[in-house]
């Protein structure tokens, strides 16, 4: 805006697409919220638990596009305010000769019009930041409301770049919509398959491997959720050829409620299938992955659930594991079946507004689950310490970020601290915490993230 262009009058109507886009934003919670109890009511005449799922899928897409479209609103109205109160500052503070009185007197004037518009664009920008707020808590309190159903809901269509796309990737079985992403993204599929599993896992190959040297990711989705899913929210299977590695999707055993789940321990999930052993699984899994090629150092990567089974095949000392990344996923308070773990490097993903896995863990209250017994997961803190000593290092009380970084699209600036220890530790290994201030358990990420996971874990050689 130009000093010398006179702002809108004070009697102005607000600005109709800001109006409309707000008035709009309020309106989608109204209406997700009669959808969402539509969606949930139970009965023999009610929609399927397929149905349920889709229809908090399409809520989430929607509260996703509202988000964005007021995140950008906000940022763009405190641009404006911010040239607003220059321009005022510099018009009441200017001077000039000859004509001064005059030149004063007009641009006093301007400052005060100026004065006027800025006090109104203030107000709309408080009720846009409002409106903003609101849709960030109905956005929490439906990722809560997943969590309990055992529903996995980080934002399916971030990376989506067709809508027909999104319908053909609901059709067929779970390694068919896995392998679908897969080669739809270049790359080359092998189905694993496994004496004691129904589903098949995807293991998803570079155009030109090479033995003993292409790297294999490992990446496991969140309790509820599945591989095709999984791979929707952190597309990895797109970047396989760009970055020359290999990657292995797998899908966990169902609970008797019908949640595909990981099991860490018996601790886990609800209604477990006794004697579960994934811990075998998984490792029988990677040497059928290694029949396909003999890869080089082995990385997992685990949502949650997955997180916490990332953790742990750490603690038991997976073969040629070199490091793990886990988002929004810990361990348990009692740590003693990790004794005499090799050292490995870990990256800890974690969103301070997380309350589904507290960024602070949880061992205060009993579980309610637990019959009395109190919760099991340790914070974020808690776990790059254990890996630090693990390493012959020591985590400081007090680190400083070494970098900052905007990955959550739906928290304003840059809003991930990286803290990194690696000096003093066992030649090579890294452990590294990112804190995203105001994220929640499933942050709205963007391709940088894709970047700077990627880069991290190859970089652990």
């Amino acid at each position: 805006m130009k000093v010398s262009s006179p702002p809108e009058p004070l009697h102005a109507s607000p600005p109709f697409a800001v109006t409309t886009r707000l008035g709009l934003g309020i309106t989608t919670v109204c209406v997700l919220l009669v959808t969402t109890l539509f969606a949930c009511t139970d009965g023999n005449e009610g929609p399927t638990r397929d149905e349920k799922v889709e229809a908090l899928e399409a809520e989430t897409r929607a509260l996703h596009e509202s988000l964005e479209t007021l995140a950008g609103e906000t940022a763009e109205l405190r641009n404006e305010l911010g040239l607003l109160r220059d321009q005022i500052v510099s018009a009441g503070n200017s001077d000039t000769d000859g004509t001064a009185g005059e030149t004063r007197l007009e641009e006093t004037d301007l400052a005060a019009e100026q004065a006027a518009h800025l006090a109104y664009l203030e107000e709309v920008w408080i009720r846009t930041a409002e409106g903003l707020d609101a849709l960030e808590a109905r956005f929490q309190s439906f990722e809560e409301s997943a969590s309990k159903a055992g529903w996995t809901l980080p934002g399916t269509d971030l990376w989506s770049k067709d809508k027909s796309d999104q319908a053909s990737a609901q059709q067929g079985t779970v390694e068919e919509r896995t392998a679908r992403l897969a080669e739809d993204a270049g790359g080359t599929v092998h189905y694993l398959e496994h004496p004691q599993r129904v589903d098949r896992a995807v293991l998803v190959m570079p155009p030109e491997p090479v033995a003993g040297q292409t790297p294999l990711i490992v990446s496991l989705h969140g309790y509820g959720g599945d591989s095709a899913s999984h791979a929707t929210y952190i597309p990895l299977h797109e970047r396989v050829g760009n970055d020359g590695f290999a990657l292995l999707l797998p899908n966990g055993t169902r609970s008797d409620a019908g949640n595909r789940f990981w099991n860490p321990t018996d601790m886990c999930c609800d209604n477990v299938k006794v004697g579960q052993d994934d811990v075998a699984y998984l490792t029988a899994l990677v040497a059928r992955a290694e029949e396909v090629l003999d890869f080089g150092p082995v990385y997992f990567f685990g949502y949650s659930n997955g997180g916490f089974m990332s953790y742990h095949l750490a603690c038991k000392g997976l073969p040629d594991l070199r490091a793990v990344a886990s988002l929004a996923g810990t361990s348990y308070v009692d740590d003693s079946q990790c004794e005499g773990a090799s050292p490995v490097s870990v990256l800890h993903i974690h969103g301070t507004e997380d309350d589904v896995i507290r960024f602070d863990g949880d061992d205060r209250e009993p579980d309610p689950q637990g019959n009395g017994e109190r919760a099991f997961y340790a914070g974020a803190r808690e776990m790059v310490s254990r890996w630090s000593r693990r390493a012959g290092c020591e985590w400081p009380a007090q680190p400083q970020p070494y970098t900052t970084l905007d990955l959550d699209r739906y928290v304003a600036g840059s809003e991930t601290q990286a803290f990194r220890l690696e000096s003093g530790c066992t030649a090579g290994i890294v452990i590294e915490l990112w804190m995203g201030r105001g994220s929640g358990h499933a942050p709205g990420y963007s391709t940088d993230f894709l970047d700077e996971l990627l880069g991290w874990l190859l970089s652990q050689t």
